[in-house]
Parts: structure tokens; sequence; C-alpha cells
């Protein structure tokens, strides 16, 4: 599903709503969540997940096509760890 899908089926469950108005919602929302990993900090979804940020310090990797060593530079990396809820009822049978 991508953004723009989201933002119909939200607008779909709740005629109320206007289509722009459910865009802005989705818009802020993920606006958020992305300033807090910004700032290192943490976003619990409660029954969804989690969102962090993670360190990844330098290596030396590999050219798959040469073989020759390269460095890897040290970065930060978006990491979601799935909530209870969600991994119960993607396993339910």
């Amino acid at each position: 599903m991508i953004k723009s899908e989201l933002v119909q089926a939200i607008a779909t469950r709740n005629p109320h709503l206007y289509q722009r108005d459910v865009e802005t919602i989705v818009n802020a929302i993920f606006d958020e969540i992305t300033g807090a990993l910004c700032e290192s900090n943490r976003v619990e979804l409660r029954g969804f997940g989690a969102f962090s940020v993670k360190h990844r310090p330098p290596r030396s990797g590999r050219n798959p096509r040469t073989g020759e060593a390269v460095a890897v530079e040290e970065k930060w990396v978006p990491f979601f760890k799935a909530g209870k809820e969600l991994r119960e009822r993607l396993n339910a049978d």
C-alpha cells in the first residue's frame, strides 16, 4: 500500500471527512514520526509496533563486482519492531 492508497482507504471509511483533510492528517502523522526519529527518539504505536533509530558503525565492505575492499561509512538507520498484536494477527491461522 502506498500513501495515496492509505489516504483513500481512510477517506472511504470516514465519509464525513474531505480527502484533502485526510491527506493533511496522514502527512502530519508521518512528519511527526520522521521528526521524532531525526531527534533519535523512539515512536511507539501500541498494538502496531515501535520505530527507532539504530547506529551502524563504520566497516569494511566488498564491491560485489570486483571483490575490492570498500570503506562503508557509519550511519543511522530507521528500525521497526512489530508489536505483539500485529505479530499475532500476521501469524493467526
